[in-house]
């Protein structure tokens, strides 16, 4: 049987956290970290408990397809996530997540004084990021069949 999936939006100030259910078809936001000394160790603790098999984090590269100007800072997260926890850490594009989570907050009729908090965007972006993994996949999956 698979195991959850955790999808990280890495930012700066904010980290938004996502898990997908036990069959890797879809992913829900659940929390958002504060960018802080314990980061690693508060995602090593959810992975642990959501017995999750890999984290997928948002990788930030422009329209153009080329590593983005955060994507440094991001590279040096990946890289120290991989030394800090047991399971595997995969990257996958994050263009255009922000903006879908916003969308998506409109959509589920989210009022805009909540989805002006970036936290609530934050932790939707995370799930846009992940169910963007999920869903490429499914594509594998099925093209496999």
């Amino acid at each position: 049987m698979k195991k959850r999936l955790l999808g990280v939006d890495y930012g700066s100030r904010r980290i938004g956290i996502a898990v997908s259910d036990p069959l890797q078809v879809i992913a829900r936001g659940v929390t958002v970290l504060a960018h802080s000394p314990r980061l690693i160790d508060e995602i090593r603790r959810l992975v642990a408990d959501y017995d999750a098999e890999a984290v997928i984090v948002g990788y930030p590269y422009t329209l153009k397809g080329t590593a983005g100007a955060k994507a440094q800072e991001v590279d040096g997260f990946v890289d120290l996530l991989r030394r800090q926890i047991s399971c595997p850490v995969i990257t996958v594009d994050e263009r255009f997540s922000s903006k879908t989570a916003t969308q998506t907050l409109r959509s589920m009729g989210v009022r805009k004084k909540e989805r002006r908090k970036k936290s609530a965007v934050d932790e939707m972006a995370a799930a846009v990021i992940l169910q963007t993994y999920l869903d490429s996949q499914k594509v594998t999956r099925d093209e496999l069949s």
